[in-house]
């Protein structure tokens, strides 16, 4: 793999114990294995290093905080790209407390840029943002060119380390690009996010609380698409631009409420509306012609994923158990629904 015609020898993947990023260093691993992968992650909550079982001696790891300016300095050495998944990112927990957010996804990002600008080896800084930068659209697609109009403190602290980024490109010439994907899901994603969360509840016979009328839609993404299509980037994405990633698989929640019963052979009784997030973005979608043009598509329908998923969940138990147990926020949240 080369990025601007240099072969890549290292990539930094921050946030690799997490959802996106460990199913990034599994294929990376898989698919590239003469590239050093250097995992850089806080392990909080959602940091999981159990979801790179079995593949320990294919990456190296330091445990860090992306705000550490020191350790951020010392972990870039020798570093040829950085993918930065390192995020705050359950929409719900940002309005509980946005402090969190505006610190990883904002000053973290800074923090991240400011080493890459000291090192002046890195040959190119991906940065994973987010559709929901761009918000709601009742009909339509959002291009790259779209305005920004977030509706969470999630959304805005994304938008504000996306515009960070590109900044310094702009400002510094660092080579900057930034990925915008749909919504992602898949294997290791933590349990609370709507797929896994009410996955792993209909397992256990809980009720599925599903927000409002339940009509809001989504493009959803099999996250295994999603690193192909960063990779694809980093081969030939061009600095400065930002990249649209989604998969014209649209669904409402309802749908996808459904469809995940169906599979495991649950009831809608199982179903409780619940009252409306607030700031609950109606539909996102994107226009993604400019990854299509790069040579990228999303090779996995929405059936297909979903199935997988829901497999995947099935097979692994002991995993999203011990998660759940020790998830006080949805505790908490819990009072509100049942």
């Amino acid at each position: 793999m080369r990025v601007n015609g240099q072969k890549i020898k290292k990539i930094m993947v921050t946030g690799g114990a997490g959802f996106i990023g460990s199913n990034f260093i599994r294929y990376a691993h898989a698919h590239y294995p003469e590239i050093e992968l250097l995992n850089y992650d806080k392990l909080t909550y959602a940091g999981n290093l159990e979801n790179l079982a079995g593949i320990e001696d294919r990456y190296s790891f330091i445990q860090g905080d992306i705000q550490d300016a020191a350790r951020v300095d010392a972990a870039m050495e020798g570093v040829d790209v950085v993918v930065n998944f390192a995020a705050e990112t359950h929409v719900d927990r940002s309005i509980y407390d946005p402090g969190d957010f505006i610190l990883t996804d904002v000053y973290g990002v800074f923090v991240l840029l400011e080493a890459m600008k000291k090192n002046g080896q890195v040959k190119l800084f991906v940065h994973v943002s987010t559709d929901e930068v761009y918000g709601s659209i009742a009909s339509g697609f959002f291009n790259e060119n779209s305005p920004l109009n977030p509706s969470s403190p999630y959304a805005a602290s994304k938008a504000g380390g996306d515009r960070l980024a590109y900044s310094y490109y702009k400002t510094f010439a660092l080579p900057v690009l930034i990925a915008r994907p749909a919504n992602n899901y898949g294997p290791f994603q933590y349990p609370e996010k709507l797929i896994p969360f009410f996955v792993t509840r209909a397992l256990q016979d809980q009720p599925l609380p599903l927000y409002g009328d339940g009509s809001n839609c989504r493009d959803w993404l099999f996250v295994e698409d999603t690193v192909r299509g960063l990779l694809t980037l980093i081969e030939k994405g061009e600095a400065g631009q930002a990249y649209n990633l989604g998969a014209d698989q649209e669904r409402s929640n309802n749908d996808v409420t459904r469809q995940i019963l169906r599979s495991l052979g649950k009831p809608e009784t199982l179903i409780r509306r619940v009252a409306d997030r607030k700031g609950h973005d109606y539909r996102y979608a994107l226009d993604w012609g400019k990854m299509r043009d790069l040579g990228w598509q999303p090779r996995t329908g929405f059936e297909e994923g979903l199935r997988r998923t829901v497999d995947w969940y099935l097979g692994h138990g002991e995993w999203w158990r011990k998660l759940i147990e020790k998830n006080t926020f949805q505790t908490h949240l819990r009072k509100n629904y049942e």
